[in-house]
């Protein structure tokens, strides 16, 4: 992927090397993650977010009604914001930091020209840098629980750290295997901003309402991959690094690398093949009406 030189998002807040501390404020929301399973409590409507074991990859979307505030159970598109939400960290001093940041400003012109197509502006989200442990507006969080975006405050949130395990232990190396992991994040902000998590509230207590949301949001990063390689900012190889890193973070795949067996009535993200295909689907329509996962018949 093309990206050194170019535009760098100034909606990120560094929190690398800083304590999480703790003490808060409001009702926690679960966030949402790129992968994961359901656990016993995993409630982030409890005290503290249970950290995903085993094969963890994210939190679980399912519990996302788990101690939120009735009638508002997503947070909405401007709901519990933080106080300092729009907080603009240091400059980047490494090339991860320019990296990331540079992925999140081709996201945010993405979206904000597909907004602008539709009449509406797209409010920019924030991007959380952190070290092992982090404070949201959705509770506590561990790196062991992996990228994940919080509803309430419109903040994605990730240790970087996180993409050893992406090219190590889940096989899906390559720069934008590592772009593709926050343009997802960056998909569930689009769900959130349009609507669709609040309207879908009650249905994504199921677990296949559960997987029509993961897998949207790889519909919406494809579509952000498509835009990117219009603008000519890809490289050959790096569809099929996304294509990878999708399927590689499929349930079943996560199931038989951590566990040795799939147990499918478990899953709650969509199978690799699923994952790969939704990718697939939104970079080759680069249609945000394309990536309608709760109209589909078939998944």
């Amino acid at each position: 992927m093309q990206w050194r030189g170019r535009r760098e998002s100034r909606n990120v807040h560094d929190l690398r090397g800083r304590s999480a501390g703790f003490g808060g404020r409001g009702g926690m929301r679960l966030p949402i993650g790129i992968g994961g399973r359901r656990g016993g409590g995993i409630g982030i409507g409890g005290i503290l977010l249970l950290l995903v074991v085993g094969w963890a990859m994210g939190i679980n979307p399912l519990a996302l009604l788990e101690g939120t505030v009735p009638g508002d159970p997503y947070g909405g598109a401007g709901g519990g914001l933080m106080g300092d939400e729009r907080h603009i960290g240091p400059a980047a001093q490494d090339d991860m930091s320019r990296f990331v940041r540079v992925v999140l400003a081709d996201t945010e012109d993405t979206w904000s020209e597909a907004f602008a197509q539709r009449g509406h502006d797209y409010p920019e989200p924030t991007l959380v840098l952190f070290s092992d442990a982090v404070r949201s507006a959705c509770g506590f969080a561990s790196a062991a629980s992996g990228p994940f975006y919080c509803p309430s405050d419109q903040k994605l949130y990730i240790d970087l750290t996180f993409y050893d395990q992406l090219k190590r232990r889940f096989q899906a190396p390559g720069d934008f295997a590592q772009a593709y992991v926050i343009a997802h994040e960056v998909g569930h902000h689009v769900q959130n901003v349009l609507g669709i998590l609040s309207r879908h509230a009650e249905r994504a207590r199921s677990n296949e309402a559960s997987i029509r949301v993961e897998l949207q949001a790889d519909c919406f990063a494809g579509v952000w991959g498509r835009d990117a390689a219009d603008k000519g900012f890809l490289d050959p190889g790096d569809f099929e690094e996304g294509m990878t890193a999708a399927a590689q973070v499929g349930d079943d795949a996560i199931q038989q690398r951590t566990q040795g067996r799939v147990v499918p009535e478990s899953f709650n993200h969509g199978t690799s093949e699923q994952r790969a295909r939704w990718f697939r689907r939104g970079f080759e329509t680069k249609s945000m009406n394309a990536c309608d996962t709760f109209g589909a018949d078939a998944l």
